[in-house]
């Protein structure tokens, strides 16, 4: 199947921590390497806690053909409930990006939560789209896994 800019992944799982704590790590930057799965994520070059739609922060990337650093920019904010920032550009190679990753969070009582994770094509240049195929929606249950992982301090 050909990825478009209307193709859509998404993983749903529940995660035995209230979403207080869930939120707690996805509204940190400093945090976010803990719930990458693929090993992309280094550290945050720049940002702070997440507080509201338009923050804004820097990672330190990795892939097989070296480091680089990405603007992104938060999109979605509701406390404890919803958030999802897009990758606005690729700074070391001077790329427009536009992949948005979002997290909904839905407390089932006070100490699980079901998360949901998506990742969105809607706004990627075209000539982008093939270097998405591996954010598959077995990717995102793997990064949900390690969210768990992460929350639980294991």
């Amino acid at each position: 199947m050909a990825i478009t800019k209307e193709t859509q992944n998404s993983a749903t799982r529940q995660i035995d921590a209230p979403a207080k704590e869930i939120f707690d790590i996805l509204s940190n930057p400093q945090r976010h390497n803990e719930t990458d799965d693929s090993g992309m994520v280094v550290s945050t070059d720049h940002g702070e806690r997440i507080k509201a739609v338009g923050d804004t922060f820097t990672m330190n990337m990795t892939k097989e053909d070296g480091d680089y650093q990405t603007n992104n920019e938060v999109f979605a904010f509701q406390e404890d409930r919803v958030i999802g920032w897009k990758n606005t550009e690729n700074t070391t190679a001077d790329v427009k990006v536009g992949a948005k990753w979002l997290y909904e969070l839905e407390p089932i009582d006070a100490d699980n939560t079901t998360v949901k994770l998506t990742y969105q094509r809607d706004e990627l240049e075209e000539n982008l789209l093939g270097m998405t195929e591996k954010f598959d929606d077995d990717f995102l249950a793997k990064s949900l896994d390690k969210l768990a992982e992460a929350v639980s301090g294991s």
